[in-house]
């Protein structure tokens, strides 16, 4: 049967990742992975709202658009 184990660590000076749990007895084989995490700060989606090209920076400028392209429709 397969388990896993996760933990959280701090890369020591070297690149040196320490895991250490009672649950692995020694001599055991593992496989193991280093995700790094990103270290940019995560974006609101306030914030991407209107950013991007073509996108309208508020509600009130949507509606105003909708409201032209109405009228050019009219017969």
């Amino acid at each position: 049967m397969q388990s896993a184990l996760r933990q959280a660590a701090i890369v020591k000076p070297g690149g040196i990742v320490e895991v250490r749990s009672p649950d692995l007895a020694p001599g055991t084989r593992v496989e193991v992975i280093v995700i790094v995490e990103d270290s940019t700060p995560a974006r609101s989606l306030r914030s991407i709202i209107g950013s991007g090209k073509g996108c309208f920076s508020t509600p009130q400028a949507a509606d105003e658009f909708i409201h032209q392209e109405r009228e050019r429709w009219s017969f």
